[in-house]
């Protein structure tokens, strides 16, 4: 896949695809430029053959979050426009099909700390820490509170949001935010077993389960069981499904069909 984007870096290695946000000189800033091909890198890459995408950043942070110089004396219309772009960009990394990891090895903050929340899973390096700083300013942050709340809960979200302090790595893997914490050395190593683990198996029911599971998580429990039993009554007809029946029937390995 060529890259000819500014900010962002894709990388294909074997099934794995890795998109790095490639700002470092203004520490991943989330410009509208940058969440403008983030959003279009997200969609190559899960229109892609890919199986699985680790999300990562180059240089000294992970994301300083958003631009405010993008927001200095804008029109309302503007500054909705930025905003309604920064979710388009979210909600991409859980629209796509495949599972989406973020490696994050420094500081991840405001629509940075949303970022990582947004993707599917997370492992940080212990150096990382994570916060919402609008508590300790004039911008509460409304809208990377939306992605963080929905993993560690309310009590904790409104921590982060008003008191705008940061926590560290292992807060935040005791909290839900990330998977894992690891040592900065073993970053890669983990990341790498990690999007291993959760690729197994057939590319096209963890597709159909992915959207599944973000789509009930919105819905009441009666609600969200019949959402899923009608996916996995229908999931357990596909070719895939078939063939893991039947080669657990007769105790022999499955034989997935290549991704397109």
């Amino acid at each position: 896949m060529a890259n000819e984007f500014q900010y962002v870096l894709v990388e294909r290695e074997g099934p794995i695809t890795t998109i790095w946000l490639n700002h470092p000189d203004r520490l991943n800033v989330l410009s509208r430029q940058m969440m403008l091909e983030l959003t279009e890198a997200l969609g190559d890459v899960g229109a892609s053959s890919a199986v699985g995408v680790i999300l990562a950043a180059k240089g000294r942070l992970f994301s300083a979050g958003h631009d405010f110089a993008e927001m200095a004396d804008k029109s309302p219309a503007e500054v909705q426009s930025l905003f309604a772009t920064c979710t388009t960009m979210m909600t991409a990394l859980q629209t796509m099909p495949q599972p989406v990891v973020a490696r994050v090895h420094a500081l991840a903050t405001g629509a940075g700390c949303q970022l990582v929340a947004s993707a599917d899973l997370a492992v940080a390096a212990e150096e990382a820490t994570f916060a919402t700083p609008g508590g300790k300013g004039g911008l509460f942050c409304t809208t990377p509170l939306v992605a963080v709340a929905r993993l560690i809960g309310r009590r904790r979200a409104l921590e982060m949001g008003m008191s705008g302090d940061a926590i560290d790595a292992r807060t935040a893997a005791a909290w839900g935010l990330v998977n894992d914490v690891v040592p900065l050395s073993n970053l890669d190593r983990a990341t790498d077993d990690l999007v291993r683990r959760v690729t197994r198996g057939s590319v096209e029911s963890k597709a159909i389960g992915k959207r599944a599971f973000y789509q009930q998580m919105d819905l009441a429990q009666p609600e969200a069981y019949a959402l899923a039993t009608q996916v996995m009554a229908d999931g357990a007809l596909i070719v895939d499904a078939q063939e893991s029946i039947a080669a657990f029937i007769e105790k022999r390995p499955p034989r997935w069909r290549e991704p397109v």
